[in-house]
């Protein structure tokens, strides 16, 4: 029995939303599925992709094979490198500790960056919505402190 880690697509028409699942390869793409790990909604900018990382992980080291588009996202929330890192400590590479260090410095370091992207796209909406309402329009943010100040 091949396992898979793959979308399930939701949500309505052309408003696509996904949740990561885990399956076997035999089940229809929306049909059953062995277990929930994540979401992914493709339409916020950047993407809103929430996964729980250990399961993933555990799931990878059983044999699971994640399809192209889940094998972008488990590279981009750090589970593959934790992967190539347990490999080294079965190889004799890294001790356990070493490879839990560095896949830590990984993930605040990565999360850091996504924290900084939300951030500037958010500077960027406020930046555009003040040049099309004009900049003494205060936006839902300065609305919520100009009313815990009263």
């Amino acid at each position: 029995m091949a396992v898979k880690i793959r979308l399930a697509r939701r949500g309505r028409k052309k408003r696509p939303f996904y949740h990561i699942i885990i399956a076997d390869a035999r089940a229809p793409r929306d049909g059953r599925f062995i277990e929930k790990i994540g979401i992914y909604n493709p339409l916020t900018s950047p993407a809103t992709i929430e996964l729980d990382r250990d399961k993933a992980f555990d799931w990878l080291m059983k044999g699971a094979i994640p399809t192209d588009t889940v094998r972008a996202i488990l590279r981009f929330k750090g589970v593959l490198y934790r992967k190539h890192l347990q490999r080294g400590v079965k190889k004799g590479a890294l001790t356990q500790e070493e490879a839990d260090r560095k896949y830590r410095e990984f993930i605040t370091a990565k999360d850091a960056k996504i924290q900084k992207r939300f951030e500037m796209k958010r500077k960027e909406e406020d930046a555009l919505r003040r040049e099309l309402l004009g900049a003494d329009i205060p936006t839902k943010v300065e609305k919520l402190e100009i009313k815990e100040e009263e």
